[in-house]
């Protein structure tokens, strides 16, 4: 959520902010700055007669004592309370109507940003060459099949479409990779944790999924009560809640976690040649990486996501590029994004394996997260996330960047010690 004295003092600037992300919101911000202007006056309407209404009301035993009637000074009060009452009932109309259009808000992209979609995207730097053959390479999903990795067809018959079953050394590489992840993590002081899959909505609203992309996430309705909860679309989800109303210190920020969790998304992607497989599913492992720091800490902070994230590719071993995302491709809640992306030979194309992001402040107002510095003053934390790292489009890139002419795929030197082999056959 945007600080609405940042829309005040420079609406502006707010309204280019989101004609960056190719979004008009010239109106909305009008709208919000003229039910700011009536909600503060009648705040001011209804601070003044409740002190007329203190001021009176300190009277009456003051009168009484010195036996004078306050039948009128009552009938006064009586009034003045009713009109405090509706005054108070109009306040909030006006509260929860702001509040609702600041939610249609995005966040501010960072100034460096290039303005519009992905086609405006930054490449910034490129690990290791392009994998050659001197043979006819395969693709992931022949390969997969004829190791016995992945079971797609299976996967298909007990969920549907964008579906599959890991098996054999397949569930054996998911889990090395996972456990590779989880070790680095840990080795870097990130304290891991392991969330609910299934969160109320005060979730998806501090995350800022929710009120806008409540339709991208899979609902679960218990039967037998009012109570209704979300599977997870990501860990970040559930880690940028762990602090939801509470008052940090300076001293214990920054705060690092991981989280290891499957993913559910309703939204899986089309039956394009390039999402087959498990390059897009509807449901995918992946471990996440969240940081609460101070405004000072955020800079340095994602620069730090991004490295770690970069790293476990480099020690996969794996041909990836480094993007800095335009404004219009960056997700509503985040001032800024970096796309860690590999190389997929079989469909030439970059995937995303870890978008590290810096949300700023933005979740944090909405999750009324503060911490308190050396001036005892409040302040919004600051929230960052990435993915540390995905695995469906790194099996892929693996099986299809190290596969051997005899259709065997050697084993990155890494997980070795998780999988217990140098070459699957």
């Amino acid at each position: 959520m945007l600080d609405i004295k940042l829309i005040r003092s420079n609406p502006e600037k707010v309204k280019a902010g989101a004609k960056k992300r190719c979004i008009d919101v010239d109106a909305l911000v009008d709208d919000i700055l003229k039910i700011d202007e009536e909600r503060r006056e009648v705040t001011g309407k209804v601070e003044s007669m409740k002190a007329e209404q203190n001021a009176a009301t300190k009277k009456i035993p003051v009168m009484k004592k010195a036996g004078e009637d306050t039948a009128s000074l009552m009938a006064e009060l009586k009034t003045l309370s009713e009109k405090i009452k509706e005054s108070d009932a109009q306040l909030g109309e006006l509260e929860e109507k702001q509040k609702t259009l600041l939610l249609s808000l995005p966040n501010m992209p960072d100034e460096d940003l290039l303005a519009g979609g992905k086609e405006n995207n930054q490449p910034i730097r490129f690990y290791k060459e392009k994998p050659s053959f001197d043979f006819e390479p395969k693709n992931h999903v022949e390969l997969c099949e004829s190791l016995g990795m992945i079971d797609y067809q299976r996967g298909a018959k007990l969920a549907g479409a964008g579906s599959w079953v890991y098996r054999g050394m397949g569930a054996r590489m998911e889990w090395a990779l996972l456990n590779f992840f989880v070790s680095e993590h840990l080795n870097d002081g990130y304290e891991l944790v392991l969330p609910p899959h299934m969160l109320n909505y005060e979730c998806g609203y501090v995350a800022g999924q929710f009120p806008k992309f409540t339709d991208e996430v899979y609902w679960i309705q218990n039967p037998t009560s009012t109570d209704k909860k979300f599977m997870l679309p990501t860990a970040e989800t559930a880690l940028v809640n762990l602090h939801r109303d509470e008052v940090l210190t300076a001293e214990e920020l920054p705060r690092k976690y991981i989280a290891y969790t499957p993913c559910y998304r309703r939204e899986a992607g089309s039956y394009r040649s390039e999402e087959r497989g498990m390059i897009r599913g509807h449901q995918f492992n992946k471990v996440e990486m969240v940081q609460y720091t101070t405004p000072e800490q955020s800079d340095d902070a994602f620069a730090e996501l991004v490295g770690k994230a970069e790293k476990l590719v480099q020690k996969l071993g794996l041909h990836y590029r480094l993007s800095k995302l335009a404004a219009g491709d960056c997700s509503f809640s985040m001032a800024r994004t970096y796309d860690i992306e590999v190389w997929i030979p079989s469909m030439e194309i970059y995937k995303e394996v870890s978008s590290a992001s810096n949300a700023r402040d933005y979740q944090a107002r909405r999750g009324n997260v503060k911490f308190r510095g050396e001036d005892k003053k409040l302040q919004f934390v600051h929230t960052l996330n990435a993915s540390g790292l995905a695995t469906s489009r790194v099996i892929p890139a693996i099986v299809e960047q190290y596969q051997n002419a005899d259709g065997s795929v050697t084993v990155p030197e890494v997980l070795r010690p998780f999988i217990g082999c140098e070459v699957i056959r």
